[in-house]
């Protein structure tokens, strides 16, 4: 893979500018700043308003990705951020490059990825310019902060200020920079940028610990289900359950975090397998770390059994049991909590077995996992089972692979049935349920990752609505394999919709052939109609692995997904 992933270091004993041979107008300062300050990478689309800016960020050393749209641009530092713990930014013009970039942005503002949109704006007296628009109250619709430079003389203040609040609150911030001071000079001595010290651990208070650490040994059949918010606690939280003798699962963000542990019963909701979804509502006690406990990870409640006593453990008190009822709210931070409960236990004495037993660990082995579920093979002689395509792409490709997935209909299938080596493996950007985020997201998590084999599982209506950057993709020379599972359709609308009531002709199309369209842009390509027609992917697979690979999968109906009418309760 060709992207630059080299990252500036902030050394302690160096944080001040070096003195320049020449003076230095604010867009330069803001770069400069931004660059000191460790961002990681910066994706974009570059117009006149963000020339400058960018430019300083790459010759200040962060690495630059051109995208081909700032929607694009925007789902690539989101997802850029997510796999690899460092702060992404989007660069963006003023205006119309923002608003193209609005639908990535509430996608990172929803799922609390702390992440930088470094905008140009309109100067405060060009009321009349054709880029004009309220760029902070677009911000704040869709879930983001706004900030922006409000001066030449506090630029580095202003930008230390929204760098900070992405990072300490996880927050994705809209930092717009007016043209007109962008090019004022940036006054002497203000480049000078204090290190950041790491964000601070919230204990819980022992009040709370203790209240969880009875629920625990008071428990039977305790599950932990880790989200968002536990994917950095995964030892800490997996060290708690041995001695509860609880079952871990994971919300759909954070598969991959138990990896390894027998006791783990992967995905917890709509990609739950039968014996996963079963054994979630059998608990009586129900710990969702960093988790929503929404929706998707509880299937709209049906897997809280009756009698379950449920917690829920935050950083944000307006998590506490805000999508249902809980029996006790801890607010701290994972990993802290559960070093704290877990010395509160030790002290107790107590040690349980509760479901970790090997006939436990046995059952987990062959059935928590959709690969060992016996399914009937919908295949034609023109379409191939999305389930068996999945299975064979699983054992074909490399494990160590980063997969992302797209929404639709299909995407049950990449996420149940691919596997991850751990919680860097798997992106998923669905907090805003838009199709067509899939391509960019992969591109932003191989940039993350360098080193796995990235895997996307998109529908042909993403893949189509977003495929200018397979333009980016080709040009990076990412080996990527993109997995289409083409039904022709916005399959999610046609499996939901009654076909005696409903016209879907609005939602089905002429076949595409997606894989000459793919190889116009310079990708490998191959249709796949069957199994056998998979013999290419073995063939990709064993190198060189100098370009992507499309693969054009044909599939049969399904009917509609499992979690399809789970999905549209929501609606």
């Amino acid at each position: 893979m060709t992207v630059s992933t080299s990252t500036p270091v902030l050394k302690k004993d160096s944080t001040a500018l070096a003195p320049a041979s020449r003076s230095v107008n604010v867009a330069e300062l803001v770069g400069n700043t931004l660059a000191r300050l460790g961002i990681g990478h910066v994706f974009g689309v570059v117009g006149s308003g963000n020339f400058v800016v960018t430019n300083a960020l790459r010759r200040a050393g962060v690495p630059y990705t051109a995208a081909r749209h700032e929607g694009g641009a925007a789902t690539m530092a989101d997802a850029y951020g997510r796999m690899s713990g460092k702060v992404g930014v989007v660069t963006t013009h003023q205006g119309c490059g923002l608003t193209n970039a609005v639908t990535g942005i509430g996608e990172a503002a929803k799922s609390r990825t702390p992440m930088i949109v470094l905008t140009a704006d309109t100067a405060a007296s060009a009321v009349r310019s054709n880029f004009t628009i309220d760029q902070d109250a677009l911000a704040r619709s869709v879930g983001a902060v706004a900030e922006r430079v409000h001066s030449p003389q506090s630029a580095v203040a202003d930008t230390l200020r929204a760098y900070r609040t992405a990072v300490n609150e996880r927050r994705t911030v809209v930092l717009s920079l007016p043209t007109d001071i962008q090019s004022a000079e940036a006054p002497a001595g203000t480049g000078h940028v204090d290190p950041l010290e790491p964000r601070q651990r919230i204990r819980p208070s022992r009040a709370a610990g203790s209240k969880l650490a009875e629920l625990i040994q008071a428990a039977k059949k305790p599950v932990f289900v880790a989200g968002r918010g536990g994917r950095d606690a995964g030892p800490d939280i997996a060290a708690l359950a041995e001695t509860a003798g609880a079952l871990l699962a994971t919300s759909a963000v954070a598969h991959g975090l138990f990896n390894g542990d027998a006791f783990n019963l992967g995905i917890s909701g709509g990609f739950s397998s039968p014996f996963t979804a079963d054994t979630v509502r059998d608990a009586d006690l129900l710990v969702g770390w960093g988790c929503a406990l929404n929706m998707w990870t509880m299937r709209h409640g049906s897997l809280i059994g009756p009698g379950t006593k449920v917690v829920q453990v935050d950083l944000d008190d307006s998590a506490l049991g805000a999508n249902r009822h809980i029996d006790l709210g801890v607010l701290g931070d994972c990993g802290e909590t559960a070093v704290a409960v877990l010395h509160e236990l030790r002290s107790a004495g107590h040690q349980a077995v509760g479901l970790r037993t090997n006939q436990m660990a046995d059952r987990i082995a062959v059935h928590a996992r959709w690969n060992s579920v016996a399914t009937e093979d919908l295949s034609t002689a023109g379409t191939i089972d999305p389930r068996v395509l999945s299975r064979e792409l699983d054992r074909i490709l490399p494990h160590n692979r980063i997969v992302s997935v797209d929404s639709g209909n299909f995407m049950g299938y990449p996420s149940a049935y691919l596997s991850v080596p751990d919680e860097y493996g798997f992106c998923f950007t669905q907090a805003f349920q838009s199709i067509g985020l899939g391509l960019s997201t992969a591109i932003g998590a191989a940039v993350a990752q360098p080193l796995r084999v990235p895997v996307l599982g998109t529908g042909d209506g993403g893949f189509l609505m977003a495929i200018s950057e397979l333009e980016t993709l080709v040009r990076e020379r990412i080996p990527m394999v993109v997995i289409v599972y083409n039904d022709s359709a916005y399959g999610a609308e046609v499996h939901h919709f009654d076909a005696d009531d409903e016209d879907l002709e609005v939602v089905r199309f002429p076949t595409t052939d997606i894989a000459s369209i793919a190889a116009g842009y310079g990708a490998a390509t191959v249709t796949v109609r069957s199994v056998a027609d998979l013999a290419p992917v073995e063939e990709w697979v064993a190198g060189p692995r100098n370009m992507p690979l499309v693969i054009d999968a044909r599939i049969a109906s399904d009917g509609g997904a499992w979690w399809l009418a789970e999905a549209f309760k929501g609606h």
